[in-house]
Parts: structure tokens; sequence; C-alpha cells
């Protein structure tokens, strides 16, 4: 279970990340109803409770998914259009020192006539 667990924490998509999460929460909740079976009456609706709280949440966070794709999608394009500032940033400053040093080539000259 740790090494799955890993693996699910290593990928990249939010909602295998959250399910394993839900489901790891989920099992220890499991591990806490056998002592209360004991001790309750009737305890099985507690192990049903959070059964269908854990299935109920990871349909949630499955169908969420085409939020989540246009989230990643506007992601990426911020991402895009991040390095295109950037690059633009860069040629603008390679530019501007290309001018500051043509500028001091005319001062230089002009001094010297």
């Amino acid at each position: 279970m740790a090494d799955l667990d890993r693996n699910f924490k290593n990928t990249s998509d939010p909602r295998l990340k959250v399910t394993c999460t839900m489901w790891g929460f989920a099992t220890g909740m499991f591990a806490l109803c056998i002592p209360l079976a004991a001790l309750t009456r009737g305890a099985a609706i507690i192990p049903a409770a959070v059964a269908l709280g854990a299935g109920a949440g990871t349909v949630a966070v499955w169908r969420s998914e085409r939020h989540s794709q246009h989230g990643l999608a506007a992601e990426q394009n911020v991402r895009s259009l991040e390095e295109r500032i950037a690059n633009l940033e860069a040629i603008a400053s390679s530019a501007e020192l290309e001018i500051q040093h043509q500028f001091k080539q005319l001062e230089l000259q002009n001094h010297h006539k």
C-alpha cells in the first residue's frame, strides 16, 4: 500500500491524489469501526456511511474532470504567455543594450571631432 500511495503522489493528476488520500482516510475509519461495533448495537450503519461517503466523494472528484481539464488548459496558457513575455523582455533588453552601446559610440565620435 505504501508503494501504491507513493506512486499516486508522484502523478500529475490531482484527482488521483485526492482519491488515494480519501480512501486512505476511509480505511482508517473502517479500522475504527471494528472496536465501535463491539461497543454499540447496530453499528453496521457507521461502516456503511464511511463507504457511501468515500464512494460519493470519489464520484464527485472524477466527475469534476471537465473543470479540472479547463483549469489545466488555462494554466498552460498562462505559462505559455509568461514564457512569451520573458522572451520579449529578453529581446527588448538586448535591443536596449545595443542602442545604449551605439549612443556611447556616437558620443565618443562627437567628442573626438
